[in-house]
């Protein structure tokens, strides 16, 4: 950065006039806002909102995804400066993304909280934007699926995740990041036949028919033949992708509440999303970053890559001409 923009910069979170382009700011100082875009609650224009629901009261085992959309914000400004690498083209300055903020709820209100998340993300979608959202624990995934097939009708989902988040629980009132699933299709909101799970390495007979693409067999095969595989089991269905941090190994994406060894590796995981380009992407999510169980920052990291590699997928089909 020239020394000149350096002395005239300005905290482009706030004081930003064009929503669309880069921001040549220093990484260390400012608002932690996603990629440095303007945080606002106005979505007139905006093509897609980034915002956080920090809720984690869910977990089955360690807490602090709550803490995961402030560490994946301040981990994206690593990123802010510069177009993603190797997508062909800047979705930062060909598209107005703004950070939406976090979702405001009564933490001890916890039956509150899915029709108030539901309510949330519909807020975004009646606006016309897309919503890309940093959680958070899993369970944050079922109420922004019944936003989402509102708008869209029931949905393919690609989740990456060491859990299938399956498990049996006809109680529709609980709240639980390892049966959201299951609910999800029980509540017709997302069609097992045309989704796929992917970096699954835990035991749970019941499938509910979803297509499973497990760590060993990303292990065995190229990110390109995975990718290929995911392509055509949602062909050009209207898609949701969720991704669960602890689909990656536990070396790659030490701070989660469930880590379990084997999984992808980050490398996997950024050549498989990449390999997705022009699926039909109605939204997506990033959850379960918990950042109190690793100090060295990246797993936050990990989620912010994953989070820009969503940004671009939502993008790529709606570039001017395609």
């Amino acid at each position: 950065m020239a020394l000149e923009d350096a002395k005239t910069q300005v905290d482009t979170a706030f004081a930003r006039e064009d929503p669309r382009g880069l921001s040549f700011e220093n990484t260390f100082g400012g608002a932690t806002s996603f990629l440095r875009r303007r945080y606002t609650k106005d979505l007139a224009g905006v093509d897609l909102a980034v915002t956080g629901v920090p809720f984690d009261q869910a977990v089955t085992n360690r807490p602090g995804a709550r803490l995961g959309p402030r560490a994946i914000r301040e981990a994206s400004a690593l990123q802010s400066p510069d177009p993603p690498y190797g997508w062909g083209f800047d979705p930062l300055s060909e598209f107005t993304i703004v950070d939406y903020g976090d979702m405001a709820f009564d933490y001890a209100a916890v039956a509150d909280f899915p029709d108030a998340l539901s309510e949330h993300i519909r807020t975004i979608l009646a606006a016309g934007a897309g919503a890309l959202v940093l959680g958070g624990d899993h369970s944050i995934t079922l109420p922004i699926l019944r936003a989402h097939a509102e708008a869209f009708g029931p949905l393919s989902l690609i989740q990456f995740d060491a859990h299938t988040d399956t498990w049996k629980d006809d109680d529709m009132a609980r709240i639980d990041h390892g049966t959201f699933l299951y609910k999800a299709v029980k509540l017709g909101l997302v069609e097992p036949a045309r989704s796929v799970q992917v970096g699954i390495r835990t035991e749970n007979p019941d499938t509910l028919g979803f297509n499973i693409i497990d760590a060993r067999e990303v292990h065995e095969n190229s990110a390109a033949d995975v990718a290929r595989m995911i392509r055509r089991i949602v062909a050009d269905h209207p898609v949701y992708l969720s991704f669960d941090i602890d689909a990656l190994d536990p070396a790659f994406a030490p701070g989660t509440g469930t880590p379990v060894w084997g999984g992808l590796a980050s490398w996997q995981a950024a050549a498989i999303l990449r390999g997705l380009a022009g699926i039909n992407l109605a939204g997506g999510d990033v959850v379960e970053v918990s950042p109190p169980f690793d100090t060295t920052g990246a797993t936050a990291i990990a989620g912010a890559h994953v989070a820009m590699e969503i940004l671009c997928l939502y993008f790529w089909n709606r570039r001017a001409g395609r």
